[in-house]
């Protein structure tokens, strides 16, 4: 198995790719925290790990909040041990508006989500990585990273932003032991973001909600969206010792979408 013996924490574990995440890493041998706002979600995803034989434990926390994230990495080192894997999963796409009508409450609150909750329990996790000499941290970006789409600028600039926290700090950490990188994934469909985002594409472009998908992957190579299971497989091989000489990198995860 990939992971064996490793403790993971996994933001947004609750559903979606965090789930997917969590359930691979899992079954990879890693013992998983899994965090995010959503008890009952939480709860679900622990007894499908905990049902497959893993170990598991979970906690409410919004990781905009720094007392929140002190929580998750504190839970995860009494209930399973040091951390070797962290993966800054948690986040929404916020807003579907244009720049000019976006308020600035609505601008922080997702930049805090995404960018600011992954600067804060990386920092929590880096002292311990480096005094053990190993680790690995990912950071899930996007494909809006790195292409130009309309009426989402607080997730596009998190979310690029999350790119150039993965530069820095695996120029920090290489010759310390702790791998750092990116996956930027495509549209993944089946995710409550995804359906969400495409019904507010759709009526701003009023059309209907089973075209504005459509229109969208056809500008994919593959031609379809990419499943949270891919973006997991992903992820547990950058976690994984397999990709030991790959730091301050940006996967993409999108069916051929960006080339960059």
């Amino acid at each position: 198995m990939l992971l064996e013996g490793k403790v993971a924490v996994v933001t947004g574990g609750g559903r979606g790719i965090g789930r997917a995440i969590a359930k691979r890493f899992s079954a990879e041998g890693a013992a998983v925290l899994i965090a995010s706002r959503t008890e009952a979600e939480l709860r679900n995803v622990a007894r499908e790990i905990e049902l497959a034989r893993g170990r598991s434990a979970w906690l409410k926390a919004d990781v905009s909040r720094e007392a929140d994230c002190v929580r998750i990495i504190s839970a995860a080192e009494d209930r399973l041990g040091a951390v070797n894997i962290l993966v800054n999963n948690a986040g929404d796409y916020g807003p579907v508006k244009p720049v000019e009508e976006i308020s600035p409450e609505e601008w922080d609150r997702v930049i805090s989500v995404h960018l600011r909750g992954a600067f804060l329990l990386t920092r929590l996790v880096l002292p311990g990585m480096y005094q053990r000499k190993s680790g690995a941290i990912l950071n899930i970006s996007s494909l809006s990273a790195k292409a130009a789409y309309p009426w989402g600028s607080p997730y596009t600039a998190a979310k690029a932003g999350m790119l150039g926290l993965t530069r820095v700090t695996a120029a920090e950490a290489a010759r310390r032991g702790v791998r750092v990188n990116a996956i930027c994934p495509g549209p993944v469909t089946e995710t409550k973001m995804s359906l969400d985002l495409g019904n507010a594409l759709a009526a701003r472009l009023r059309i209907s909600p089973e075209i504005q998908p459509q229109q969208f992957l056809e500008g994919i190579l593959q031609g379809r969206g990419q499943t949270a299971d891919e973006i997991a497989a992903a992820a547990a091989f950058l976690a994984s010792d397999q990709a030991s000489a790959i730091t301050g990198q940006s996967l993409n995860v999108d069916g051929g979408a960006a080339f960059y």
